[in-house]
C-alpha cells in the first residue's frame, strides 16, 4: 500500500483546490518530498521500469529558475510520482512485492563466503574437541 505522505503530497500539487506554492521555499519544499517519495516508490520497483526510469529523471534535473518554468516543473514531478505510485499499487510488472512492509535483500558474496568460513571453522573445533580413541 502506497503511504499517505506520498498520496497527501501528490495531491497537493495536482489537487485543483490546492493553493499555488507561494515562496521559492515551499517550491524547493514540496520537490524535495517528491523527490524522496520516488527513492521510496523506486525501492519496491525494479529498476528499468519505464515509470521509473521517467520520475528518475525529472528527480535528476535541477529546479528551474522562476516561478512559471518551476511550477511546471513541480506539476510534471507531480504526474510521474502518481504514476509511478499507480504502477507500485497495481503490482504491474516490474513491481517488487513487501510483505510485511520488509524486503530480504540477496546477500553478497563475501557474507557468503564468511559464512562458508565460520562454518569450516566451526567444523574443525567440533572436529578437535572430539576425543581420539
Amino acid at each position: 500500500m502506497v503511504a499517505a505522505s506520498e498520496t497527501v503530497t501528490v495531491t497537493l500539487v495536482l489537487g485543483e483546490d490546492s493553493p499555488l506554492p507561494e515562496s521559492a521555499a515551499d517550491m524547493e519544499d514540496l520537490v524535495r518530498l517528491l523527490r524522496g517519495h520516488v527513492a521510496q516508490l523506486g525501492a519496491r520497483t525494479v529498476p528499468g521500469t519505464p515509470a521509473l526510469l521517467r520520475a528518475q529523471q525529472l528527480c535528476s534535473d535541477s529546479l528551474p529558475k522562476g516561478f512559471m518554468p518551476s511550477l511546471v516543473y513541480l506539476v510534471r514531478l507531480a504526474e510521474a510520482t502518481q504514476e509511478l505510485m499507480a504502477h507500485v499499487e497495481s503490482g504491474g510488472p516490474g513491481s517488487i512485492s513487501v510483505e510485511g512492509g520488509r524486503r530480504w535483500r540477496k546477500p553478497t558474496v563475501n557474507v557468503l563466503r564468511g559464512a562458508v568460513f565460520a562454518f569450516a571453522l566451526a567444523c574443525l573445533v567440533f572436529a578437535a574437541s572430539v576425543p581420539r580413541t
